[in-house]
């Protein structure tokens, strides 16, 4: 029996998994980064040990350290949770040479599928359908597009779509580079690349004692840098023989490598319908709690069982019922290019409804740093139908209130409303195909009428003395007409608002009435529709919920400060993070092209290339791999070559 279980994990799964061990009596112990000393996992376990440093490699990766914590805690058993060292048969062998249980699958079989390649010749003997590895020396033209992979690892690190032969050995190098980065293992194979496939899984859970369940399908198709976004159980439009196909060969994945534990099989469908074994991931993922909300079931307490040597519960898994969509609430800007976001996490509250479930890592107050991965919550909704949990899903995420860094809230609230979507069409070239469209900028008075809300709020902020406000007390006729001005976050586009005060309050533009104006509320009425704004406001930063959606403004000075100006073919890192290569041959007075990869910068486990913004000459170069840099760190200046016409002119 486990009576103290080490979490070597952060964020999100370790809260979900000491959930779960309250509930069970079963005392927890938590691991941290120094930059995660005061984070939520911390404070929500029994006991908690430090890892000294900040990087990944410094902590949650080294293995020999989290066993020590382990052993120092009086811990008995450690659950890696998912990424990290979830599947280091490496740091499995220790946790149980060291006298430690381990709460997930045998050592072998971790080694067995540990490389996808080596992984797919095993499958290929189980009999599960496989798409057929491309040699990338020999890759001819009808070949492509291909798409390369990291052989170890997940989460999208060292993969790449190349559409043309050209690119392919640019490709290769840089997807290894990247692989090797994150994995420590720099072995990349290719293979043909599905346009529109659909990412489906099957969930299984094995015991001991030749028991093994197939908890129905995932799909996880809606996915940004081969990273899912939105999944839902069980995977809508497929027919039974496809679906009891993907069972089996599930089973049977789990039965060649003799699996005990969660696990869970991919598996790539063309567009004709053919399966095609992608990978097996042998640890928990992510996407859980679509599965525990379909089928009733808590899957870390079924680990824990397991590990224990207890049996399933039964032979045959319980039946399931209606259906469940999660969606990946990230600290992170869709419009431009998927960048991370950082800072203080002023709020993070999602409407507490039946059928909504949460799991996160973070509560108001906390701070997104630079070091992990920018999730910051889970948003799962349980509904009897596929309609009804897409539509509570996306009024949950609606109503949310989220203070603070960018995040892709509004863009999965577009996604599960898109077209394609709520008809059960999704496939993985969905962003691809409708980012553009899913973050253009709102083209309703809706934002401005938030900013006028905003800018209303701060007037009765003003106005108010000892929680009073007063109006009519300072003259009898109104005031001089107000302006306000504000910027959208993260569209940039500005708003200029201009209120007066009178006697009764306050009066705006003509077709809107101020019913009500507090400093935290707000109660305007267009075309006979009276609409309520909550308004917070952090320094320069005014937050405002509505009913419908949400909208974040920066007050802004009357007038431009000269100083923000920047100087033309100025290179500003567009996020905190870490330079880790330059282009080969990179000095300053070389040559660039437009849209040219400079400078490639590492932040929360993704790289982001800086590309230079002309033809021209690299004038300045600050930057060096190794170097760690803030937003707005100047790396690099391009200096545009002068058109040949206009020169001689």
């Amino acid at each position: 029996m486990i009576s103290t279980l080490l979490v070597a994990n952060r964020g999100e799964i370790a809260c979900r998994i000491f959930r779960t061990c309250r509930a069970l009596g079963i005392a927890t112990v938590a691991v941290h980064s120094d930059a995660d000393a005061d984070a939520l996992h911390v404070r929500e376990a029994d006991t908690a040990v430090r890892l000294p440093g900040a990087a990944p490699s410094d902590t949650y990766l080294r293995g020999d350290l989290v066993v020590a914590a382990a052993l120092a805690a009086g811990a008995d058993a450690v659950h890696p949770g998912y990424g990290f060292l979830s599947e280091n048969a490496g740091f499995a062998a220790a946790v149980q040479d060291a006298g430690l249980l381990w709460v997930g699958p045998p050592v072998k079989a971790i080694e067995l599928m540990a490389s996808k390649t080596r992984a797919k010749e095993l499958m290929a003997a189980a009999g599960v359908p496989l798409l057929a590895p491309v040699d990338p020396a020999g890759a001819r033209t009808e070949d492509f597009p291909l798409l390369l992979k990291a052989a170890s690892g997940g989460g999208g690190r060292g993969m790449r779509i190349v559409r043309e032969p050209a690119d392919l050995p640019g490709e290769l190098t840089a997807a290894a580079a990247e692989a090797l980065s994150a994995f420590g293992d720099g072995e990349v194979f290719a293979e043909p690349y599905v346009e529109r496939g659909r990412h489906v899984e099957v969930q299984i859970m094995a015991d001991g004692h030749d028991g093994v369940w197939a908890l129905g399908t995932r799909d996880c198709s809606l996915q940004r840098r081969h990273q899912k976004v939105i999944e839902e159980a069980p995977a809508p439009g497929l027919d039974d023989a496809l679906r009891d196909g993907l069972h089996d060969a599930a089973v049977a994945a789990a039965r060649a490598v003799d699996y005990r534990g969660a696990g869970t099989v991919e598996f790539l469908l063309a567009d004709d319908g053919r399966p095609y074994f992608l990978e097996m991931n042998t640890r928990l993922q992510v996407e859980h709690p679509v599965t525990e909300a379909v089928f009733g079931l808590d899957l870390v307490a079924l680990q824990l069982r397991i590990a224990e040597g207890e049996p399933l519960p039964s032979v045959q898994p319980p039946q399931p019922a209606g259906h469940a969509v999660e969606a990946r609430l990230y600290a992170e800007d869709p419009a431009r290019d998927w960048q991370p976001q950082t800072g203080a996490l002023l709020s993070l509250d999602v409407p507490d409804e039946p059928g909504v479930r949460l799991d996160t890592g973070y509560t108001g107050g906390d701070t997104v740093g630079v070091h992990y991965d920018p999730m910051l919550a889970k948003v799962v909704a349980h509904a009897p139908t596929r309609t009804e949990a897409v539509r509570l899903l996306a009024r949950a995420l609606e109503r949310a209130r989220i203070h603070g860094p960018v995040t892709n809230r509004d863009l999965l609230v577009r996604s599960l409303r898109h077209p394609d979507f709520v008809a059960a069409r999704p496939d993985t070239g969905f962003y691809d195909r409708h980012l553009a469209a899913l973050t253009e900028a709102r083209d309703d008075q809706d934002p401005r009428t938030a900013a006028t809300a905003a800018a209303l709020a701060g007037a009765a902020r003003r106005a108010t003395t000892g929680g009073v406000a007063r109006f009519g007390a300072w003259r009898n006729l109104a005031s001089q007409p107000q302006v306000r001005r504000y910027r959208g976050e993260p569209d940039g586009h500005e708003h200029e608002i201009t209120y007066r005060t009178t006697r009764d309050g306050f009066s705006t533009g003509p077709g809107l009435r101020v019913v009500a104006a507090r400093p935290d509320r707000v109660s305007l009425e267009t075309g006979g529709v009276t609409r309520h704004f909550t308004v917070t406001t952090d320094r320069d930063r005014v937050y405002v919920d509505t009913a419908t959606g949400s909208y974040a403004f920066t007050a802004l000075p009357r007038f431009t400060d000269p100083a923000e100006r920047t100087e033309p073919g100025s290179l500003l890192a567009p996020m905190p993070g870490t330079v880790v290569r330059l282009a080969e041959g990179l000095t300053a007075g070389a040559a660039v092209e437009a849209g040219q990869p400079l400078i490639w910068l590492e932040a929360m486990k993704m790289e982001h290339r800086i590309l230079a913004p002309a033809s021209g000459t690299l004038a300045a170069l600050h930057a060096a791999p190794g170097l760690q840099v803030e937003v707005g760190a100047l790396l690099a200046v391009v200096t545009e070559t002068a058109d040949p016409v206009e020169e001689s002119a």
